[in-house]
């Protein structure tokens, strides 16, 4: 199989004010499963284009294996692209939508058939072959639409939020599903989401896109633990961090009981706590009122407004089925490490 290289590449489209894509750099090694995620218009989409061949690269390079493909059309770059729609051609067979592309190859009709019959094994199709599309589940379609990118064998798999159209049960088991089989392939695969769960549980690395810009690219645990910015602490877990704008003094910065060293002598500081890094308490903190609670069984998200600060709503975790009621009054205190500090004016961290 094969690396991917991105080397300073950027896609400008006619009448817009910035790049799509904007000098990236990105190493997608061999083997390896990344995730693209970023707000919508980020430029995630664009950028999986452009390693297909099917967008411009205005400047730069991108390069698959030692080739380089930058000016290759498509069909000649050995990549499998799996689109969100499934794309499936109604009139066909699952068999003969999996097999298509190799017939119009002129590969032969025994080994397609063999082919067909091997990739329809790993995805649990077998028993469907002779079904079409319409007598398939969301869940079976999509599929039948991995399987098409699979029985090609290419060297990298290409896939643009292929479970954003599954009911959320589906997608749990599709993702596992997904997941596994680019294990077993060990097929360099670019994965674009939306999902936050999709892209923490999935991927053994994730590129953060923010207006075309890479901003960081690093395992699931370091994103979460350790963001380079403001942006991506806001944008990796769910519920989102929470951000509170406060000054330094003697190095440090304090919130609800805790504190966080400050590096390069910042003094106006964004002090970040993730929800579970909080604690309703009745010893010291600081004091809030509950807005609403989300209960989710095992865990209760508690969302709440701190008094004395306008405005300023946080979003702390508590056991499942915490019975706190709108309007009731309770202490925060921030667990001991659990605190982030980002430069107020530019936003990167200063924490160390």
């Amino acid at each position: 199989m094969s690396s991917v290289q991105l080397k300073k590449a950027t896609r400008q489209f006619v009448g817009m004010n910035h790049p799509a894509v904007d000098a990236v750099d990105l190493h997608v090694n061999d083997a390896e499963f990344l995730v693209l995620v970023g707000p919508s218009g980020c430029g995630k989409s664009t950028m999986l284009r452009m390693i297909a061949g099917l967008e411009t690269v205005d400047s730069g390079s991108i390069s698959i294996g030692e080739r380089d493909v930058t000016d290759l059309a498509p069909k000649d770059r050995n990549i499998a692209m799996v689109f969100q729609n499934y794309a499936l051609y109604p009139h066909m067979t699952v068999a003969e939508n999996i097999g298509f592309n190799l017939k119009i190859n002129n590969v032969d009709k025994v080994e397609i058939k063999q082919r067909v019959e091997e990739t329809a094994r790993m995805l649990d199709l077998a028993d469907l072959l002779e079904r079409k599309p319409a007598k398939l589940s969301g869940g079976q379609r999509q599929r039948v639409a991995m399987g098409r990118a699979i029985v090609r064998k290419p060297e990298v798999f290409l896939m643009d939020e292929p479970l954003s159209n599954l009911d959320a049960k589906l997608r749990v088991q599709t993702r596992t599903q997904v997941a596994e089989l680019q294990r077993q392939l060990g097929i360099t695969t670019v994965y674009v989401t939306h999902d936050q769960v999709e892209a923490m549980t999935m991927g053994h690395r994730i590129a953060v896109l923010k207006d075309g810009i890479l901003q960081q690219v690093a395992a699931p645990q370091e994103l979460f633990s350790r963001p380079v910015n403001v942006f991506v602490a806001g944008f990796i877990g769910s519920p989102a961090m929470n951000m509170i704008e406060t000054t330094t003094s003697g190095g440090s910065a304090s919130f609800a009981g805790a504190s966080v060293a400050v590096q390069g002598g910042a003094t106006k500081v964004v002090v970040g706590v993730r929800p579970e890094g909080l604690e309703v308490t009745s010893g010291d903190g600081i004091n809030a009122v509950v807005d609403f609670v989300e209960e989710l069984g095992s865990d209760s998200y508690v969302h709440c407004s701190l008094e004395g600060a306008a405005n300023t709503r946080i979003v702390a975790r508590a056991p499942g089925l915490s019975r706190l009621a709108h309007a009731a009054r309770v202490t925060l205190r921030a667990k001991t490490g659990s605190l982030h500090a980002f430069d107020a004016a530019s936003g990167l961290r200063v924490s160390a």
